[in-house]
This record gives structure tokens, C-alpha cells and sequence, in this order.
């Protein structure tokens, strides 16, 4: 009886440990490392689940380059950047039709670039929508070559941030972690460190520049990119000495939360969590640094057309995409590595841009401006604080 109790208690010990000892096909697939190589020439850690989403949306942006490339074949080769006119009437252009036509071309367009643009037209299309081409055709043809010129063996604390970052910049990349790929990368950035002064260099500018050489294909396509999204796109004094600009976007950022996601805000405060732990670096890299490249780039699609009010819209969809979790976090480190759990497997731009722009609710680039205007003397009184108390710290010193 004895050694029957003993069979029938062994029996259920062992049963209770077959979950652990014959895991499904799906946990062991979700607990198997890969490494791949991503578009852009990036070495990704992930699960075989993590490689089949790349895997569909690599076909859906074959899907999607067909569609442009119908567009193309219809309405002519930069049909985005001039409106069709289907209407005319003895040689004169009927304005209403000119309207109406531009008006549906935007619409069209506005669809297309949130379902992304193809790789193979990323750098005509981001060069033409985003502002650079004019910016460029404002200065002489050979501007850029002579700037590269005029600057090279000068030495400021600029260039020697610069040659600081140049090794830490994606490194292992196949031809960023190059001394050609370092040499690319340095000319774009001390160029424009001599161009604006007020810039000069900001660590996180050499993540951007760095996924912009790899998709303009040109130094100097990369260099005016990354002047028309200093100077045009993104908000001004984000990357001066004293990151003014990126203060008060966290700022804003906070607010929005509070509106968007209030349980999230709510639930952050009462642990004491400050958002901008994770927050400032999305802002000052513009995720190329936590997002995988090709999300990255598909948010960019969408920041060189709308503005820089997208990426409010990709931050408060991460933590929207994980709402659930992060309530149920007790600790700050909980929810830091939710967040960066979830940055780091978004292989899916369409799972994170649906939430952006379905689930977040409608946002303008005026009611941002607002809200930036309303934070901005704050973060300067702040700043100036700060400042006051460093320079009463050092003359205590001397």
C-alpha cells in the first residue's frame, strides 16, 4: 500500500513537471536565440518568431512598393511633388479642379508614406517631401565639398566629441564600424558642427547621421538631410549645450501622457517613475538607437512628411502597446525593461504605427506648438537655475 502511495505520488510529481521537462514547439521557439542580418545591414537578436514578422513585412513592403511603382508609371516619376490636374478647359487650368486634385493627391500620399516607402525610394522621396532638395538648390552646387574642405585638421571640442563617438557608433555595423564608414560619418557631422555653431555636435546626432549615410547612399544627401531636420523639421535648441529644446519636449511628452494614456500616467507617478528615463533618448536619437532599423526608418517615412509631432505619436504608442504591463509593474526597473523589451522586438512598423495613429487619438503640429510655448520659460528657469548653481560650485572650489 505503502509503495503504492509512493508510485501514485511520483507519478504526479513527474506529471506536474512535464510542462517544464516537454516545453510546446511555441516556447521553444520563442526561447531560441537568432541572429540575422536586417535590411540596413544590422546584426538583430531574436526568436524564429521574431524572424517570421520580419519575413511578412519584407513582403508587405514588396506589396507596397508595387503600388509606387503603378503610381509612378501613372502619374509620372515625382507626381508627389506637384498636383495633377485631370480638368482643363481651352488651355486655361480650372482652379477648383487644381484644388481638388491637389487636395486628393496629399491625402493619397499622406496614406502611402504611413504604409511606407519603399526602401529602393526612401532616399528620392525623404530628399524631395522633406524640404532638403530646396534647402540644397539655396547654396552653390559645390557647397558641401567645400565646406569638408575648409574644415579638415580643425580641432574643437566639437570634432574631439566627435572622434569620441565615431567607434561607439553601432559598432560591429559591416561598413559603419569601417574606417571609410568612420570617415563618412565624421565629415557629415564636424560639416555641419561648422555650419551652425549653436548645434555644433550633440551625442545622439551620430545615430542619426550614421542610419542617414546608410539610407541616402551619398555623404552629401546625408549631410542636408540632417540640416533640413535640425533646421526645419524637429524643434528648435533640441541638441544646443543645454538641450533646452529636448527638456521641454519631455515636458510636452508628459502632458500628452497624461491625456492619452491616463492610467499609465497615473500609475507612473505613484511609482515615482520619470518617463524621460527611457523618453530623452527616443527624442535625441530619434529611436534609431532603440527601435529596430526598419521601424526606425518607417517612423521616419512619417516624421519627413508630418513633422516632428510623429514622434510624440510613436512614444505614446509604446507605452499604449503595452498598457497592461506596465500597470501591473511595482518597480522602476519593472518597468524600464518592459519598455525596452518591447522597443527591441518591434520588428512590426505597422503594429506600432497603427496604435499611433488609430489608438492615440488625433494630435496637431499647432496644439504641440502650443504646449512647447507653454513649458518653454519653466525648463529655462530650470536651466537657469541649474546654471547659477554649477557656477556658485565652482567658485566655492577655487
Amino acid at each position: 500500500m505503502h509503495g503504492a502511495q509512493s508510485k501514485r505520488d511520483l507519478a504526479m510529481e513527474l506529471q506536474a513537471q512535464l510542462p517544464i521537462l516537454r516545453p510546446s514547439i511555441h516556447t521553444r521557439r520563442a526561447n531560441l536565440t537568432v541572429k540575422f542580418q536586417d535590411l540596413y545591414g544590422f546584426t538583430v537578436e531574436g526568436n524564429v518568431d521574431d524572424v517570421n514578422v520580419l519575413n511578412e513585412v519584407r513582403e508587405k513592403v514588396r506589396q507596397q512598393g508595387r503600388v509606387w511603382w503603378a503610381l509612378e508609371a501613372s502619374k509620372g516619376a515625382n507626381w508627389y511633388l506637384q498636383p495633377q490636374v485631370s480638368s482643363l478647359s481651352e488651355g486655361i487650368v480650372l482652379k477648383s479642379s487644381l484644388k481638388i486634385s491637389a487636395l486628393a493627391n496629399a491625402m493619397t500620399l499622406k496614406k502611402l508614406i504611413r504604409k511606407g516607402i519603399p526602401p529602393v525610394l526612401r532616399p528620392k522621396v525623404w530628399f524631395s517631401l522633406s524640404g532638403a532638395a530646396k534647402k540644397k538648390s539655396t547654396v552653390p552646387e559645390s557647397y558641401y565639398n567645400d565646406l569638408t574642405k575648409a574644415v579638415e585638421g580643425k580641432v574643437t571640442p566639437a570634432t574631439r566629441q566627435i572622434d569620441h563617438d565615431l567607434p561607439r557608433t553601432f559598432p560591429g555595423h559591416p561598413w559603419l564600424d569601417t574606417p571609410q564608414g568612420h570617415a563618412a560619418l565624421r565629415r557629415v557631422l564636424v560639416g555641419y558642427s561648422f555650419r551652425d555653431s549653436d548645434v555644433g555636435y550633440c551625442q545622439g546626432l551620430n545615430y542619426v547621421a550614421a542610419l542617414l549615410l546608410l539610407v541616402m547612399k551619398t555623404e552629401e544627401d546625408a549631410f542636408w538631410m540632417l540640416a533640413v531636420l535640425l533646421e526645419n523639421v524637429l524643434v528648435n535648441d533640441c541638441y544646443t549645450n543645454n538641450l533646452s529644446g529636448c527638456h521641454v519636449e519631455q515636458r510636452v511628452f508628459k502632458d500628452l501622457l497624461s491625456k492619452k494614456c491616463p492610467r499609465i500616467a497615473a500609475h507612473l507617478e505613484a511609482l515615482e517613475f520619470d518617463v524621460s528615463l527611457v523618453t530623452t533618448k527616443w527624442f535625441l536619437c530619434l529611436f534609431a538607437k532603440s527601435l529596430p532599423s526598419e521601424t526606425t526608418l518607417r517612423v521616419w517615412d512619417v516624421l519627413f512628411y508630418e513633422g516632428a509631432k510623429v514622434l510624440f505619436h510613436a512614444a505614446l504608442a509604446i507605452f499604449k502597446m503595452k498598457e497592461e504591463d506596465v500597470l501591473l509593474a511595482h518597480q522602476v526597473g519593472d518597468v524600464i525593461n518592459i519598455i525596452q523589451r518591447t522597443t527591441h522586438h518591434l520588428f512590426n512598423p505597422d503594429e506600432l504605427l497603427t496604435v499611433a495613429f488609430n489608438k492615440i487619438g488625433f494630435m496637431t503640429t499647432n496644439t504641440i506648438s502650443k504646449q512647447r510655448k507653454k513649458q518653454e520659460p519653466e525648463v529655462m528657469k530650470e536651466l537657469d537655475e541649474r546654471l547659477r548653481r554649477l557656477n556658485s560650485l565652482r567658485e566655492d572650489d577655487r
